[in-house]
């Protein structure tokens, strides 16, 4: 699949380039006390381990804005403040080294206090990133058009503006909805309108697995129209879930590279507990997420093989026993208990060896 993704302007949150052609980034929010360093810190660490690229969270007063330079000497992460109304949170963020600010500036206050936060921004190259969401629209605006996508991007252009106004342009801009239809329309709409980069997500998707496949219908029907920039992922689970869930979003697009597991649905012909199985090779696998793999777990000895051809590797069960497989051919049988095994030895010996001809 070949996705022609919208050129937008780029910009920089830490070394996270966003915008231009720059591979579409995954970021989450914490949702530990940001006080809380070690917390935070440990969850952080969480992230990335999954493929996090940029971290949130939210500074709602000072000790939390206190608390950055201790996060950010503590993690490798950009990371970007999430701050409501206040523009002295702003400032106390920028000044302790934060490298994105989520605020709105027609919610901080009269122009001064909107100038003093775009001039600390400013001498910093930090970008800001305007979030509107559905359910806090301005009142004229619902009265004038409801809730609607045309409310929605001009809640945005207005906040927008207000930067342009006082000659700033590093620029995020979001969209949000819970609806599905109003989610994509606003997005639409606003990408017709503006240059600046796009973070797409639905906002309070809900539980997995609906809020999954809210996710995955909503960011994913924009990025294969080459709309978005950055994504979130928003479940109400552990947030390390949005990262794994982002990050298949963008890999079934082709956006990303990764390890992929492939596996059949199961039937009557299966003998084999093939879930169980497909779990574990997904387990077993995990610390290879980065490498470009294709990994095929079949329930059937007889059709496997031929109908993952496709994969880099995998295996096919049969009653008791399963087969290995290499790219459509078949290299062994292997006892039930130690196919997991055998393929993991298969793959990580085949990467031993494309790295040492590599280097070579």
């Amino acid at each position: 699949m070949k996705i022609e993704r919208n050129y937008t302007k780029m910009i920089r949150i830490g070394g996270v380039p966003i915008g231009g052609y720059a591979p579409v980034s995954i970021q989450s929010m914490l949702n530990t006390r940001t006080a809380d360093v070690s917390a935070s810190l440990v969850q952080i660490s969480c992230l990335e381990r999954a493929g996090c690229e940029l971290v949130r969270f939210t500074v709602s007063d000072l000790e939390d804005a206190q608390a950055i330079p201790a996060i950010k000497k503590g993690c490798t992460l950009p990371l970007i403040a999430d701050i409501h109304f206040d523009h002295k949170l702003a400032l106390k963020a920028l000044q302790n080294g934060i490298d994105g600010l989520r605020i709105n500036p027609g919610n901080i206050g009269c122009d001064a206090k909107v100038r003093e936060v775009v001039q600390a921004a400013r001498e910093r190259s930090i970008p800001i990133r305007i979030g509107v969401n559905s359910g806090s629209l301005p009142a004229d605006l619902l009265a004038r058009y409801g809730v609607s996508a045309q409310a929605m991007v001009e809640a945005a252009l207005r906040h927008v503006h207000i930067l342009e106004k006082n000659s700033y342009y590093e620029i995020k801009v979001s969209v949000k909805a819970s609806q599905l239809d109003l989610m994509l329309q606003s997005y639409r709409l606003l990408s017709q309108k503006i240059p600046y980069p796009l973070h797409l997500g639905v906002t309070e998707a809900g539980l997995e697995p609906a809020g999954t496949v809210k996710s995955a219908l909503g960011i994913g029907s924009l990025l294969m129209e080459g709309i978005g920039d950055t994504i979130r992922v928003s479940l109400t689970a552990f947030p390390v879930r949005e990262i794994l869930v982002a990050r298949e979003i963008l890999k079934s697009l082709g956006l990303k590279k990764g390890l992929s597991i492939v596996a059949c649905p199961t039937c009557g012909r299966t003998r084999i507990d093939l879930i169980s199985l497909a779990r574990e090779v997904e387990e077993t696998l995990a610390d290879l997420k980065d490498n470009d793999l294709t990994i095929a777990v079949m329930g059937c000895a007889v059709n496997g093989p031929g109908e993952a051809r496709e994969a880099d590797f995998g295996l096919a069960g049969g009653k008791k026993e399963g087969l290995l497989f290499a790219r459509g051919e078949i290299v062994k049988k292997v006892p039930e208990n130690e196919l997991v095994r055998e393929l993991n030895a298969l793959v990580r010996e085949s990467l031993k060896t494309n790295k040492q001809s590599t280097l070579k």
